[in-house]
């Protein structure tokens, strides 16, 4: 049976994964076939910063996750917390990944980014299951919606960068879906907009810092 330190322990370990440790992906980062990049020096700076930004979001989904498994009661749930975060691992393995290759770095600011959506998530999940899988609607929506600004901005020529955007894109909108076929409730209009707000400060400063 699992134990309440059992899945502290998990959690306190999946922080310092995130953080620290070289991410590994269970799927093929996704590429364009024949489409080699090739960019100026002003593209790969942009290209950069807004993969940053998308690191720090798979930084705040792994803690998310990690935190709502950890708060709730039911196993179901919380396997199905867990498993989304898997997921999720691959995008954090492709944009940090995809840093390196823009000799770009990642935020500064992760730790402090991955506590403050671990407490958010911790928080959600006290206030019962239906509730926190709607909280897990919302993020991937405005993920959704975030990643589609993307690739409005990303450079045309940045093909790899675009390519992981596009599928990270797929794959939050299926997890969306995911949470809402399981009991998630939609979110009172003034905590949307506090979420979207929070959002673009964190998008803000990670694109710079």
């Amino acid at each position: 049976m699992t134990t309440a330190l059992d899945l502290a322990l998990n959690a306190a370990d999946g922080a310092l994964r995130t953080l620290f440790a070289k991410p590994h992906a269970s799927r093929t980062c996704p590429t364009v076939p024949a489409q080699a990049t090739d960019l100026s020096a002003e593209d790969k700076a942009l290209s950069g910063a807004l993969m940053r930004v998308n690191h720090v979001g798979e930084v705040c989904a792994q803690a998310l996750y990690a935190a709502q498994a950890l708060g709730t009661r039911d196993p179901v749930l919380r396997k199905h917390f867990l498993d989304a975060s898997r997921e999720e691992g691959d995008h954090l393995a492709w944009t940090k990944d995809r840093l390196d290759e823009l000799d770009a770095r990642p935020s500064l600011l992760n730790p402090l980014w991955y506590a403050g959506a671990f407490g958010l998530g911790l928080v959600a999940s006290r206030l019962g299951d239906r509730l926190s899988l709607g909280f897990v609607v919302e993020t991937e929506r405005q993920v959704e919606a975030h990643l589609a600004s993307h690739l409005e901005h990303l450079p045309q020529g940045d093909h790899e960068s675009r390519a992981i955007v596009a599928q990270m894109k797929d794959d939050e909108a299926h997890h969306a879906r995911t949470a809402e076929d399981a009991g998630g409730v939609r979110l009172p209009a003034p905590v949307r907009l506090m979420m979207r707000s929070a959002a673009k400060v964190m998008t803000t400063v990670a694109q710079r810092i």
